[in-house]
């Protein structure tokens, strides 16, 4: 029997982080829960990536993960969203590193595909994707879906690694 780990995938973002945690054993993967934090947006940028440090810190203390899995971003927009989005992403990658786990990342057309099978897969078939792989996870919005996309990645990738390390 394949052991059981709890991932906890995250989709960093200043408005909206998307935080899924499933379970993993082997191939089999349940969901266990998910949502989105979402910081004041009308507080300076150092309480809103206080408040995203302090989110995701009761979610780690909350469901128990073994691992995080975090996105790579990509951004297309100017260079102070960049800058804004790369502090978000680095309080994503620290919170969990700093409570003692592993951290993977993926770059997002990895995770795409990972889940759909096609690295430039849509919003809507992310979502489709996540739903029939997770027949019990209950989401709304996209941040969320995402989220549990980068932890299906990471169970994959983590199970992928550990066959390649046996060989």
């Amino acid at each position: 029997m394949s052991e059981m780990v709890r991932i906890i995938g995250i989709d960093p973002g200043l408005r909206r982080c998307g935080w899924g945690v499933i379970e993993s054993a082997g191939n089999r993967l349940s969901f266990v829960a998910c949502g989105t934090l979402t910081p004041d947006v009308g507080s300076s940028l150092a309480m809103r990536l206080a408040e995203l440090h302090a989110g995701l810190g009761s979610l780690i203390a909350q469901y128990r993960p073994d691992e995080a899995a975090v996105e790579e971003t990509f951004v297309s927009q100017g260079a102070r969203s960049a800058l804004q989005l790369g502090q978000a992403r680095g309080v994503a990658l620290m919170t969990p590193a700093s409570l003692g786990l592993p951290v993977g990342e993926y770059a997002a057309n990895l995770v795409k595909k990972s889940v759909v099978g096609t690295g430039h897969a849509d919003k809507g078939q992310m979502q489709l994707m996540v739903k029939t792989l997770l027949p019990s996870a209950s989401f709304r919005g996209a941040d969320a879906a995402d989220a549990l996309a980068i932890a299906i990645c990471h169970a994959h990738h983590r199970v992928h690694r550990k066959l390649m390390a046996g060989a």
